[in-house]
């Protein structure tokens, strides 16, 4: 076991433990999907569900909804009356996925939308107190673009995977759209004076921002 290993066993052993439903979810997760790995797990989750009890928000919309894991966790944030919006592109993740939020506690706090979230967003008519955004890579900068009009002033955007294994440091190859996406994505927000940010370097990168 390497340190970094030792640490993040370290880590998972001290902070609140996942749940036997979580645990279920992350392993069937891995057992029945590809890319097991993109599910948030347990660190990311328990740092989402304790980002929502401390900001208190009404309304989240959450952009790549893939098993579930990470909107569960932010429904558990969650106080009573709030809703989170979880928008899917891919229509066959539905039959996984739905019948998870459905069992859970929190599923009446979930309502889940298949489509494109470009599309889907404006059409909801809502606004938001938080994003999450943990889609398609090459589309970051698009979605950020698209939901800014939807958040409350002082509501927050969290983007996962900024950091991308590293390759944010490397000139990426012509044929690699998602570097690509995550680079210029990161770049923007850096410069953009609407906002307040700062990357943590959780797991694959998490960005926090701050509407002013």
């Amino acid at each position: 076991m390497t340190e970094t290993e030792r640490i993040d066993d370290y880590i998972l052993n001290h902070i609140d433990k996942e749940s036997d439903y979580l645990h279920r979810l992350y392993r069937a997760t891995h057992l029945h999907l590809l890319y097991g790995r993109m599910a948030s797990g347990h660190l990311q989750g328990r740092l989402l569900k304790m980002f929502v009890t401390m900001i208190r928000p009404k309304t989240i919309l959450e952009l790549g909804t893939y098993s579930g894991y990470s909107g569960l966790c932010l429904a558990e944030g969650l106080e009573e009356g709030g809703m989170l919006h979880t928008v899917e592109v891919n229509d066959e993740q539905e039959d996984f996925t739905l019948p998870w939020f459905q069992g859970s506690p929190y599923a009446d706090r979930i309502k889940m939308h298949i489509g494109d979230a470009m599309e889907v967003v404006p059409r909801l008519g809502l606004k938001f107190d938080m994003v999450f955004i943990d889609a398609d890579k090459r589309c970051y900068k698009d979605y950020y673009d698209m939901v800014f009009p939807y958040v409350n002033p002082g509501g927050y955007i969290l983007a996962d995977n900024t950091l991308w294994d590293g390759h944010v440091l490397e000139t990426p190859p012509v044929r690699d759209p998602q570097t690509r996406g995550i680079m210029e994505f990161n770049d923007f927000v850096a410069q953009d004076e609407r906002v307040e940010k700062v990357i943590l370097p959780l797991r694959d990168g998490l960005t926090i921002i701050r509407v002013k």
